[in-house]
């Protein structure tokens, strides 16, 4: 088992292809109340958490979700994407604001893994060239000289290569300010 140690309160960027299992690792390791969806503000908005029109107006709202958490000083998950750097400015802005550290766990599982999971998805199930074209995203930003992110402003990156891996993971959350 592997124990991630979270900081808490802290903003946890979760970074992945559609499929990955972001959402999975959200429940399985937060409670409802501190995971902010993509998919669910677009529900909220549209009806339909597939509706893509629906994106801007449900980020203003998860953002907004976001500054009363972190002003409340709540742990709080993103589940998104999260694979262009301008959309985890945003979060990370806002963490920086209210002096809360952002910590990125990036599900980075083989894409047949992810291809396959994304078709055994029942409801949600994303088009293969969008999951294709996901990953390519996060292939240009993981494969590059630099450090994943190096200078966005994460505390942490945390990169998870196996499902395996992700499957024996323990999150622990240390009260910020203790030792």
């Amino acid at each position: 088992m592997i124990e991630l140690v979270l900081p808490d309160p802290s903003v946890v960027v979760l970074v992945a292809a559609a499929g990955a299992g972001k959402s999975t690792f959200a429940a399985r390791h937060f409670g409802p109340a501190e995971i902010l969806s993509s998919d669910a503000y677009r529900a909220i908005v549209s009806g339909d958490e597939a509706n893509q029109r629906a994106t801007p107006t449900a980020f203003r709202l998860l953002h907004r979700t976001l500054e009363r958490r972190l002003a409340d000083h709540r742990l709080t998950v993103i589940d998104a994407t999260n694979l262009e750097r301008p959309a985890r400015r945003e979060i990370l802005l806002r963490a920086a604001a209210a002096g809360v550290p952002a910590i990125a766990i990036v599900l980075d599982l083989p894409p047949a893994v992810i291809l396959a999971r994304n078709a055994g998805r029942s409801s949600r199930a994303v088009g293969e060239s969008v999951v294709l074209r996901h990953l390519a995203r996060l292939r240009a930003s993981l494969d590059r000289p630099a450090p994943p992110f190096d200078g966005e402003g994460f505390e942490r990156v945390i990169l998870l290569r196996d499902p395996a891996e992700v499957d024996s993971i323990a999150v622990l959350r240390q009260p910020v300010g203790t030792a």
